[in-house]
């Protein structure tokens, strides 16, 4: 990657190869991808928490079950005390950060009491911590082939089942995961 590459909006994809048991056969998606380093939210792991019990937990009332039953994901390994609502459209919330003109994270209450209402955004994720990269780190992982990046689709963000998330991605780049080998070496 050259200096100013930027993969906001982008998929990262764990390589075979990737052992770290935050991030094995993991997709993330990067919220945001500066010079600075690097956020994202990880799309495929949930975390054994259901939303209706976060939001329980928040005293916050959900009367639909199909809302409650969703998963909370594991957004990362950084501050998982810390939800996250990775949405679309962007709307207006209180704590937002418009990563397109699609998509949007948003940090603050309101957005929960919304999603509890049934009036929050048409798609949505909820997630607990995020995965994070100081400067030139991502950029190291890219260059050891510790991941496959690419752009996202609303499609693998929110439509496809979890358990397929991570070789859906993939075949976006027409890379099939199951070819590739979890060895590395060198020639």
């Amino acid at each position: 990657m050259g200096k100013g590459s930027d993969l906001t909006n982008h998929l990262l994809i764990a390589m075979p190869s990737l052992a770290d048991p935050n991030f094995a056969q993991s997709v993330t998606y990067l919220c945001e991808h500066t010079g600075e380093g690097a956020l994202g939210i990880v799309i495929n792991r949930p975390s054994g928490i259901r939303v209706g019990d976060l939001l329980e937990h928040l005293d916050i009332e959900v009367g639909d079950a199909g809302i409650a039953d969703r998963p909370v994901f594991a957004g990362g390994p950084v501050q998982r005390e810390r939800g996250f609502v990775l949405h679309r459209p962007v709307g207006n919330w209180e704590a937002s950060r418009a990563i397109t003109d699609e998509l949007a994270i948003t940090t603050s209450r309101d957005i929960l009491e919304a999603i509890a209402r049934g009036d929050g955004p048409a798609d949505w994720l909820l997630a607990l911590g995020y995965a994070g990269w100081s400067e030139g780190q991502l950029e190291e992982e890219l260059a050891e082939n510790a991941w496959l990046n690419g752009p996202a689709t609303p499609e693998i963000l929110f439509q496809h089942p979890l358990e397929e998330r991570w070789r859906a991605a993939a075949a976006l780049l027409g890379v099939d995961l199951s070819r590739l080998s979890s060895q590395t070496g060198h020639a």
